[in-house]
């Protein structure tokens, strides 16, 4: 069973930075690929970042040239950098571990963005 532990939310100005971390109870390298999501209230959860096991990354234009996911395989960690941060960011945000299809969340880390 896995279990991820998302930490590094916050709230920040507009424009400003945090970094996310996804910390798994099993190897990261295993999982066919890695990502993150986010669910603001009242609106569906959308990705926002999404690594596969060979590292090919992919994310919304919303976010692209933002947001960077990267992988530490020998923490079994999983990371969101997320710069230039608008009010619009402000949501709950999951790290998820995909394998065989399907996805394990996290419990979420908050993230609020201030005007």
């Amino acid at each position: 069973q896995v279990q991820l532990v998302e930490s590094g939310g916050g709230l920040v100005q507009t424009g400003g930075s945090l970094r996310l971390s996804c910390k798994s109870s099993v190897s990261v390298a295993s999982a066919d690929a890695m990502g993150w999501s986010r669910a603001a209230p009242g609106n569906q959860r959308e990705y926002v970042a999404h690594m596969s096991r060979l590292g090919v990354t992919m994310y919304p234009d919303s976010v692209k040239s933002r947001f960077t996911i990267s992988r530490d395989n020998n923490k079994d960690t999983v990371y969101l950098e997320m710069n230039d941060l608008k009010p619009e960011d402000t949501a709950t945000y999951f790290c998820y571990f995909q394998l065989a299809g399907d996805n394990t969340y996290g419990q979420g880390t908050q993230v609020t963005i201030s005007t």
